[in-house]
């Protein structure tokens, strides 16, 4: 069931690690970057709750979410092949736009098709991790392709060019997602989903979308604080992680340098690290999940996400920045498991889509307010300085890790009675 997520996450990861630099190959300045990746959020923020709505009230011959996850598996395919050969700025951010969508076509069902499958606290934990150990397995992979294409390919590269190694890893990208995806299509089946009050069956999408906002239970209302600046912290990685190796830690003063070329693939390897770490530490997470709680599990992965983040500012020994990346991992597993394992358990089966659609306003909306504004905090407070972004994110985490204290799991008993009945 979780399998497809090795070929998502193998496209998001190439986006991760590669994007921003793809850009500055194209003559983007630092202070460029976030107003160029814009398109991810926005994507999301539209895209999936218009999709989980969908999917909700979905049944063909061929199931209920796998329709959705195979098209935007076929679509982000084609977008990954066409990313890395984009000749201007302008053409590199119009396919970002079209891969980000794509993406959340395929990943909000399938959240969904996961929640679907699972009906108590110990399978969705279970799930969830499960998710968490096949992302991670993507990523790895993923973030070691460009760097070991590199080491079989002539990668040298004139201005405003993307290095051959990268060009591949996106071609084998697009053929690892369609195949993983397809392979979990078709060795999964659905169930039909319980018959729906003819008042909300005739319900318009605006309207439903609006009734359902009104209605979120508590849990998630106080899941998407913790979102919220989770994710600000995360896009902070996205954005800068492998330019701020590249300049800080390698000392590239151009992006034609291969200083540069050489910190983006040591960026890439970071990634692969933080990601190894996920795929070991998801395995643990549910019996720590056991003997703890779920709260506690989420914050602690969240604390070390941003001492790890933090700590990089004195780094500058390329080898040295594994050991933060392997504690990073620690939060990374519980980012994309806890949150869901929680939320799993308060929200009513008919409208899983929906609200998992939803609940992914939470992760776009830190990330638009990141890309309109970092840019000016970047070039006024930072001295355009990337690795000191990437502690912003640090703290960010910091605060994320105790908002979690004013969670209620509706596995224990400080669950209010009235969402108790809703779920």
């Amino acid at each position: 069931m979780s399998f497809g997520f090795v070929g998502v996450q193998f496209g998001w990861t190439l986006q991760m690690a590669n994007t921003s630099a793809i850009y500055e190959y194209l003559g983007a300045n630092p202070e460029d970057i976030p107003i160029l990746w814009l398109a991810a959020p926005i994507s999301g923020l539209i895209a999936q709750p218009i999709i989980g709505y969908c999917s909700d009230r979905t049944w063909t011959k061929f199931g209920r979410r796998h329709p959705y996850i195979l098209a935007g598996a076929l679509l982000s395919s084609i977008a990954l092949i066409l990313m890395p050969n984009a000749s201007s700025l302008w053409m590199a951010a119009g396919t970002l736009w079209i891969l980000d969508t794509s993406i959340n076509l395929t990943t909000e069902p399938f959240r969904a098709f996961v929640a679907d499958n699972l009906d108590n606290e110990q399978d969705l934990t279970r799930g969830f991790t499960m998710q968490s150990f096949f992302i991670g397995c993507g990523a790895v992979l993923a973030s070691l392709c460009p760097w070991v294409l590199s080491h079989l390919l002539d990668d040298t590269t004139g201005t405003g060019t993307v290095p051959p190694s990268v060009t591949f890893s996106y071609y084998i990208g697009a053929a690892v997602f369609f195949s993983a995806v397809l392979f979990t299509v078709l060795n999964t089946k659905e169930h039909p989903p319980r018959p729906r009050p003819k008042a909300e069956e005739q319900t318009p999408m605006v309207e439903e979308i609006g009734i359902t906002i009104r209605e979120i239970p508590a849990t998630m209302r106080e899941l998407a604080v913790v979102q919220f600046f989770t994710w600000l912290g995360m896009f902070c990685i996205f954005l800068y992680l492998p330019p701020a190796i590249a300049h800080q830690v390698f000392g590239a003063t151009s992006e034609q340098s291969p200083l540069y070329t050489k910190g983006i693939e040591w960026g890439g390897i970071c990634i692969g690290i933080y990601n190894f770490s996920c795929f070991l530490t998801s395995l643990v997470l549910p019996r720590l999940a056991q003997f703890t709680s779920r709260k506690f599990t989420y914050g602690f992965c969240l604390f070390c996400g941003g001492s790890s983040l933090i700590s990089l500012y004195w780094v500058r020994d390329p080898y040295l920045i594994f050991l933060p990346m392997l504690t990073f991992g620690i939060a990374w597993a519980g980012v994309l498991s806890m949150p869901y394992s929680i939320l799993g358990d308060s929200l009513p089966p008919r409208k899983m889509g929906i609200y998992m659609g939803l609940f992914n306003a939470c992760i776009v909306i830190p990330q638009i307010i990141a890309a309109l504004g970092l840019g000016w905090v970047m070039e006024t407070f930072l001295h355009q300085e990337h690795l000191l972004v990437v502690v912003l994110g640090g703290f960010s985490f910091l605060i994320a890790s105790v908002c979690v204290v004013g969670v209620h799991d509706p596995a224990s008993a400080e669950l209010p009675e009235s969402e108790a009945e809703l779920s």
